[in-house]
């Protein structure tokens, strides 16, 4: 039992959220342990950026009860949670010529103190991680010049380089070709695997989900409709019963993961 409890990280209680009058989340219980990969998943408007919105404390609870680390997320420090939980936001947004190099060296502010500069072992990192997703070429380049798929993965790059303890993914991959999109989910595998990273995606494909997460959280309507282990919850009945779709669910030989299949109504 400690040591189930010592593995908890987040926990909901709950919570509900609503922009002014319009509702958007509804009496959400969640426990969400250290280490795991989860995919956030429904249809759109489900409440997806919403629910990684207030897990990162961009948003405040109208109802409810968020934890993070045994503590009312209300009750962390700014800096103290900027230490901790990296956010890669569906849409990356910088406004000034930074250089990507610059963008990159921000994932290192929240671990600096107040006067501190970047040490050796900083721009190390930064180094490291641009070379891990392939932006070292772009280092010089003003963002505000890049595509939207390399915008995205200078986005990656600064949350990885502010090696956080969670990192909250909000359609990180959307504007993706496949070599980048594997590339980054690889990154991120590693740094579950070697460091015990806890990561919170929302996703709109399956089959990438089968790919990267461990565990499936389903939304609908802004309500939980099904949690658990990927191999129990990605069920043809579960898909048609989020998305009112026919599906078949199948294990791919050459993957080594379930693959989803669809078929276009008549």
């Amino acid at each position: 039992m400690a040591q189930q409890a010592s593995k908890l990280l987040w926990q909901l209680q709950q919570v509900g959220f609503s922009y002014g009058n319009l509702p958007v989340l509804h009496d959400l219980n969640l426990q969400l342990k250290k280490g795991c990969c989860y995919g956030v998943l429904g249809p759109n408007g489900s409440g997806k950026t919403t629910l990684l919105d207030l897990l990162c404390g961009l948003l405040l609870p109208t109802a409810g009860r968020i934890e993070l680390g045994g503590a009312a997320l209300s009750s962390w420090r700014s800096k103290a949670l900027a230490g901790k939980v990296a956010l890669v936001p569906q849409d990356f947004v910088v406004r000034f010529g930074f250089s990507v190099r610059e963008v990159v060296e921000m994932g290192r502010h929240p671990h600096l103190g107040r006067f501190s500069g970047l040490s050796d072992q900083d721009y190390a990192l930064v180094d490291s991680v641009m070379e891990e997703l392939g932006i070292a070429t772009l280092a010089d380049r003003q963002v505000t010049r890049l595509s939207g798929g390399e915008k995205q993965r200078v986005a990656v790059a600064r949350a990885l380089a502010q090696d956080p303890e969670v990192l909250l993914l909000d359609e990180a991959t959307s504007n993706l070709d496949v070599y980048h999109s594997l590339s980054i989910l690889g990154a991120i595998r590693r740094r579950i695997r070697k460091k015990g990273l806890t990561v919170i995606a929302a996703l709109h494909d399956l089959n990438l989900a089968t790919f990267f997460c461990d565990q499936l959280i389903f939304l609908k309507n802004g309500r939980l409709l099904y949690q658990g282990a990927l191999d129990e919850v990605l069920q043809a009945q579960v898909i048609r019963d989020v998305y009112g779709v026919d599906a078949h669910v199948r294990l791919d030989e050459f993957s080594g993961c379930r693959q989803v299949s669809y078929k276009i109504p008549s």
